[in-house]
């Protein structure tokens, strides 16, 4: 891992180089448990099929990144998506990024190419919300039992200086009352780059209402809709997976 200092704080980051030249830089976003770490070796994996330059960073309080100091609140995902990433991109010389954005990371992504539609080439998207469904919430309650009845909190400590605090701070704000009308549909008619969503059919927090309403505000988006796949359509469906980005990675306009 690297690191590198956003307002003070100390953020990791792993930077694996490009290995064809001309190709655009991918920036891959975690999910709300996740980090640069938790992807495992699919960064390696994408930048072997792709030839891209494959950055992945650790959000603020996520892996060894140092976390912010106040509350999260509702909108911290345009939060990140408008004042961190950008900051991020800046701090490595990534001016037309690649978004690739898993779950809360999918949802930055389209965020960040709303808030910047001439920024991105293009966003991928694997399992994003757009908005709070039940399934969503019943997922967040099962979670919630399991944290305290299982190794779960041991298991994510391997890869949090503080797990507690990353499990509790997602969990609890999607939960919460506050957030209950929490959606940004409204956002996704301004993105003007190309976009491809995936979404597993067996997604424990969502239905496939959520990548269909990003092809229904954003004209030409790519769905695949996977079978036999849950909420990490890059671990449960990894070939496929990789041969979507490749081919909507290839495809993108020059940078």
């Amino acid at each position: 891992m690297r690191h590198l200092t956003l307002d003070g704080r100390r953020i990791e980051y792993r930077d694996i180089p490009a290995a064809r030249p001309g190709r655009p830089d991918l920036v891959l976003l975690h999910e709300g448990l996740g980090c640069a770490a938790l992807w495992r070796d699919f960064p390696g994996k994408l930048a072997e099929a792709t030839g891209c330059r494959v950055v992945a960073g650790s959000r603020a309080g996520y892996g060894s990144s140092d976390p912010y100091l106040e509350p999260r609140t509702p909108r911290y995902l345009h939060r990140e998506a408008e004042e961190a990433l950008p900051a991020f991109l800046a701090a490595l010389g990534i001016e037309r990024p690649v978004l690739v954005g898993h779950s809360d990371g999918g949802s930055i992504a389209l965020l960040f190419a709303s808030a910047f539609p001439e920024a991105p080439l293009g966003v991928a998207v694997l399992a994003p919300h757009e908005f709070v469904e039940e399934e969503t919430l019943a997922g967040l309650r099962r979670a919630r039992k399991a944290w305290t009845a299982t190794h779960w909190p041991r298991k994510l400590s391997r890869h949090h200086a503080d797990a507690a605090r990353v499990f509790h701070e997602w969990n609890d704000t999607w939960l919460s009352a506050a957030f209950r009308d929490w959606n940004i549909e409204a956002c996704l008619r301004d993105i003007r780059c190309p976009v491809l969503a995936i979404q597993g059919e067996d997604d424990a927090y969502a239905t496939l209402r959520q990548i269909d309403v990003i092809a229904e505000q954003v004209p030409g988006t790519r769905l695949l809709k996977l079978p036999r796949c849950g909420h990490a359509p890059h671990q449960d469906q990894e070939a496929q997976v990789l041969a979507a980005l490749a081919d909507f990675v290839g495809g993108l306009p020059r940078r």
